[in-house]
């Protein structure tokens, strides 16, 4: 009985840390030497990478620390239509290769996307790209490229990443084809 006890007890206590996350940062600093720690890294550390210790927790774990500061800092949303087609199409595909974190917004399908939209560019023009403070309207792999370049986002997905498309704010609606 005493075993039994002391077994539930110890499955109790394993499973309450399995649900506790820590995050592990791995650095470089300028002399080549690697560290790993429990805080952030300097600023001129070097492949910075967080990861996530126990479960639970959002995919943004999964993602490179440099990847992580730029959508802090510099969130992306990519807001396009149902009828849009190629350039939107072509607009998430550049997105998804770079592994940037972005959400799609409808500003057809949502009063708050269309009213947002208008306020960002003055028109209602998709897709339009928005970074931090910025944006730029129509697909242009060079100037997108250039924005995300300039905000801090990394040009390539690390195999690791799934997709790089968000939910879309609460209360914002989905695009319905027809509408």
């Amino acid at each position: 009985m005493r075993k039994m006890q002391a077994a539930l007890v110890l499955l109790g206590l394993v499973a309450a840390l399995g649900y506790a996350q820590s995050n592990v940062y791995r650095w470089t600093d300028k002399d080549g030497k690697v560290h790993f720690t429990d805080t952030p890294p300097p600023d001129d550390a070097r492949d910075a990478v967080q990861k996530r210790m126990g479960g639970g927790g959002p995919d943004d774990a999964s993602l490179p620390y440099a990847t992580q500061m730029a959508a802090r800092r510099n969130p992306v949303s990519l807001f396009t239509s149902s009828d849009c087609g190629d350039p939107c199409a072509s607009a998430r595909d550049l997105l998804e290769k770079r592994g940037v974190p972005y959400t799609e917004r409808n500003p057809m399908g949502s009063k708050a996307d269309l009213d947002e939209l208008k306020s960002i560019s003055g028109d209602l023009f998709v897709p339009t790209l928005v970074v931090g403070a910025s944006n730029v309207k129509g697909f242009d792999e060079g100037r997108w490229n250039s924005a995300l370049d300039s905000a801090g986002y990394l040009r390539t997905k690390l195999p690791s990443q799934g997709s790089m498309r968000r939910e879309p704010p609460p209360g914002a609606k989905p695009d319905t084809p027809g509408k």
